[in-house]
């Protein structure tokens, strides 16, 4: 029987249980066996010292860099809980002949909703009422103005699936809906009744902004300074994605001064930031810790899926989630 080694570089759920039971049914199903060996990795080093004789990585936010995979001896595959691999050097992985999987398709529903309530918590002005109630000021005067729904335009930054969830959404709420992608995709904007517009029209134009794009190095601080000049001072940004994508130190400056209205995020620069990070001083700032993706359904696809995926790339099978697809030629 095929032995494998597997480690988990990382996970912030309380146990793998569901990845251990997993993996047990797959091994009886397979004639397969593979070790799984935990681990709770926050650098290139930690990875390099636990999985350099690995033969398949499971990783949730670890930094699998160039370094890391040039010290992977025997890697075969390495999977990703979720749907960005921005913390894996995909080119590097593919040069060595390793695949790359991920989870797509799995919390669509569950972002699209997160992004939508913080939307209304911004348009509706909630947090600000709670922390005031809080106070003891019992005044809704405090909160004007506030604008009807209908009378708002929300812009998306990306259409991908989660994007078009949160349009169909937001629309029956009697949102205006544009968006902007560098792909025109006509058919698509179409088919979604929803306006393609260009980036700067939509920073313009829109009283929220939504953004569902990938972060990649065109993405990377796509909101700096500009971006936010050009916004509205009423308007609102809400990032469900990826918190690189958005300039803190920018996004910090036009609170303050109050070039936009207020800004709501699930993500943040760093996966685990500094409780003294200046944004949380603020009081047009809300912030969740990454859970958009959660709901319980959704989580035990998240942990599910990446184990049978690593069991299929060990048994020479094409994994559901593979990436780096011309692989699959060699």
């Amino acid at each position: 029987m095929d032995r494998y080694k597997l480690i988990v570089t990382d996970y912030n759920w309380g146990n793998l249980e569901i990845e251990k039971s997993t993996l047990s049914q797959a091994e009886a199903e397979r004639q397969i066996k593979v070790e799984l060996i935990p681990a709770q990795c926050r650098t290139e080093e930690d990875v390099i010292r636990v999985a350099s004789q690995a033969d398949a990585l499971l990783n949730q936010y670890a930094p699998i860099s160039e370094k890391v995979i040039s010290n992977l001896k025997k890697c075969r595959v390495i999977a990703r809980y979720g749907i960005g691999v921005d913390n894996i050097d995909v080119k590097a992985a593919t040069k060595k002949g390793i695949m790359i999987v991920n989870v797509p398709f799995y919390c669509e529903d569950e972002v699209s909703d997160h992004a939508l309530s913080l939307i209304l918590c911004c348009v509706r002005k909630i947090f600000y009422y709670d922390s005031n109630v809080k106070k003891g000021i019992w005044d809704w005067k405090i909160g004007i103005p506030i604008k009807s729904i209908g009378e708002l335009t929300l812009g998306l930054v990306g259409f991908g699936k989660i994007a078009r969830k949160l349009a169909k959404k937001a629309k029956c709420l009697g949102f205006k809906v544009v968006a902007f992608t560098p792909r025109k995709h006509e058919e698509l904007y179409k088919k979604e009744g929803v306006e393609r517009v260009e980036f700067d029209t939509l920073l313009k134009i829109s009283d929220v902004i939504s953004i569902h794009a990938p972060l990649k190095e065109s993405t990377r601080h796509m909101f700096g300074k500009k971006e936010f000049d050009l916004m509205k001072p009423t308007s609102f940004i809400v990032n469900t994605s990826r918190g690189a994508i958005i300039d803190e130190r920018a996004l910090y400056n036009a609170l303050l001064n109050k070039k936009i209205q207020g800004a709501a995020v699930d993500v943040l620069e760093s996966e685990f930031p500094d409780k003294n990070n200046p944004l949380f001083k603020l009081d047009n700032f809300i912030a969740t810790p990454h859970t958009a993706f959660y709901s319980e359904k959704s989580l035990v696809r998240l942990r599910t899926k990446p184990v049978l995926d690593i069991v299929r790339a060990l048994k020479g099978e094409i994994p559901e989630g593979l990436l780096n697809k011309e692989l699959i030629t060699k």
